[in-house]
């Protein structure tokens, strides 16, 4: 099977295995899966652009989808495994959604630790 195909049926895998509190919550985001990071952040394994749920007012409207977009070439490079690269594609999606909800990477960490 092409890395490609897998990498997109295991992200979709996480997506779908989400608490379905998130998929109701969840409003105007969309996926993508890109093969290369940004040149300037070349250890990046996801990233959320768009205005978190938290910081949407009532003038929220018409805008576009914000995006968390998975970098495969990172993702794929961490992992050894399939059942590894399974978990961190699971958890990379879950921590950009955390984001969309408007957790910040600090508190992503102070969570982590316990």
């Amino acid at each position: 099977m092409e890395s490609r195909t897998r990498f997109e049926e295991l992200a979709a895998q996480a997506l779908d295995s989400l608490p379905e509190w998130v998929h109701d919550r969840m409003s105007n985001v969309e996926v993508l899966i890109e093969e290369h990071t940004p040149a300037d952040q070349p250890n990046l394994l996801g990233l959320y652009e768009g205005v978190p749920l938290s910081n949407r007012g009532y003038g929220y409207s018409g805008a576009l989808p914000d995006r968390i977009t998975l970098f495969r070439n990172t993702i794929e490079e961490m992992a050894r495994t399939d059942d590894e690269l399974r978990q961190l594609i699971a958890r990379t999606v879950a921590h950009e959604i955390a984001h969309h909800f408007g957790i910040s990477d600090e508190r992503l960490r102070e969570i982590d630790r316990y």
